[in-house]
């Protein structure tokens, strides 16, 4: 669930604030309010809230629209919602031009006011986590679980348990390429409900550690406040704000700096944070997890990862064993990839592997995991024309042979008594239209042949079913 979000109410009228703050904070909103204009900027900009209810007509030397209009000209990016007795349209004209999201008419209804807010702070979430997604340019990663080894089984059962008994927090650790983000997403699914499917509708925020620059990190982490450095122009959310109300995935967490692994364990532990030159924490409520391909317990005894944070971490964590020690797996995720990117090329004749080629897969060692065994798939699929994908297609370093090689180790010795080209010809003629189940196009791929070629010698054997 989110924290609701921060509403900064502006009215002269202490009955109207009073009653408004009371209802919101019911439905989990954080509230500030003022009934009185003075030091207003200051206030809402030291209050970092997320939407400003302001009324048009404050007192009689401030008028609500100036104060909108001095949130507009300096570049204050919180959307603000008019309040006015005025029932004509121009004052909510003005308003709107000024750079008003919406206004409500005095006096208003409490569940219109609901309905307004609601709608105002879920479009503000899209946009940020839009925004969010196209700088940092990640896009949409495989999210189904494949797997069906004991090993599998085991981890997929324990992050089940912790995702539904609300953990707050779990670690991942695994090699590169184990499919720890998938794994993440899986958790993400089931914390949020996958019966109800919430998670359809909730962040899922994932920021790698060690791509960011260093004198970036904690900014994107926490957010900052305007001023609070140089290129500083407007507040700016970190990803824990982001995240709120869903989840926020730190890949490569294990190579994060002292420094801010001492930040990182107060947030776990407060689940607050305070922007860059912010005065004040802001809560959040978010399922928080650290993915790391490196040995924690080592960092730890070398002085490179902080114990306390280690141990905190570790008390929900799973281990996703590589590629190589679960090879049970391996047949399934190369269908499921074979078959996701046969979709994706619109290879829909291509339905699986020879005997050869599954079994130099299951024998090979596999040292980028499943992120390797992926890309190869898919690099078969491609180069791919028939209905399966077989040893000339796989790669060298997988093989070990290459394809002169393998065609060489497939020729045909001729016997010392003899044989008859002839007869030679029709059986594998034959072969090849049984396997392209007498498609003559396939058959005649498979031979390296034309396709009149192949109808003559079809003709010529008699082969046609």
């Amino acid at each position: 669930m989110k924290t609701g979000g921060r509403i900064f109410l502006v009215d002269d009228d202490e009955l109207i604030v009073t009653m408004t703050a009371r209802s919101l904070k019911k439905k989990g909103y954080e509230t500030q309010v003022q009934t009185s204009a003075k030091d207003i900027f200051n206030k809402i900009v030291a209050w970092h809230p997320d939407l400003i209810l302001l009324d048009i007509h404050l007192d009689e030397n401030t008028n609500g629209l100036d104060i909108l209009a001095e949130i507009k000209r300096e570049k204050l990016a919180t959307p603000v919602v008019m309040l006015t007795s005025d029932d004509s349209a121009e004052s909510a004209i003005k308003a709107m031009k000024l750079g008003a999201v919406d206004y409500l008419t005095k006096p208003f209804n409490i569940d219109e006011v609901h309905i307004v807010v609601a709608n105002i702070l879920e479009n503000s979430r899209l946009k940020d986590e839009v925004e969010y997604l196209r700088k940092t340019g990640l896009s949409c990663v495989e999210t189904q679980i494949v797997g069906e080894s004991p090993a599998m089984k085991s981890i997929l059962q324990k992050v089940e348990m912790f995702a539904k008994a609300k953990t707050g927090s779990l670690l991942i650790t695994g090699e590169s390429g184990t499919g720890k983000e998938v794994l993440a997403r899986y958790f993400h699914t089931i914390y949020h409900g996958e019966i109800s499917n919430d998670a359809e509708y909730t962040p899922f925020i994932a920021i790698n550690c060690t791509a960011l620059p260093e004198n970036l990190i904690e900014s994107e982490l926490f957010g900052h406040t305007r001023g609070a450095f140089t290129d500083a122009k407007t507040d700016k959310k970190g990803v824990f704000e982001l995240a709120d109300g869903g989840t926020l995935l730190l890949d490569e967490f294990g190579d994060m700096r002292l420094d801010m692994q001492s930040k990182f364990l107060r947030v776990l532990e407060t689940r607050t944070v305070r922007r860059l030159g912010g005065k004040i924490d802001l809560h959040f409520n978010a399922a928080i997890i650290a993915a790391t391909n490196t040995e924690l317990k080592k960092a730890v005894e070398v002085g490179e990862f902080r114990e306390d944070l280690f141990y905190r971490l570790n008390t929900f964590a799973v281990h996703l064993p590589p590629l190589r020690d679960r090879i049970e797996d391996i047949p399934y995720l190369a269908q499921h990839f074979l078959d996701f990117f046969a979709h994706q090329y619109f290879k829909k004749d291509l339905k699986g592997f020879s005997p050869e080629a599954a079994k130099a897969l299951t024998q090979a060692r596999w040292p980028g995991n499943i992120r390797e065994l992926r890309n190869v798939i898919e690099r078969c699929v491609v180069l791919q024309s028939g209905d399966l994908i077989t040893m000339e297609h796989l790669p060298v370093e997988l093989t070990g042979t290459t394809l002169v090689e393998r065609r060489k180790n497939t020729q045909i010795i001729l016997p010392e008594n003899g044989l008859s080209l002839d007869e030679l010809e029709k059986d594998l003629v034959h072969q090849a239209m049984v396997r392209a189940n007498y498609n003559k196009t396939k058959a005649a791929k498979l031979l390296n042949i034309t396709y009149d070629t192949l109808r003559y010698q079809v003709k010529k054997h008699d082969l046609d079913r």
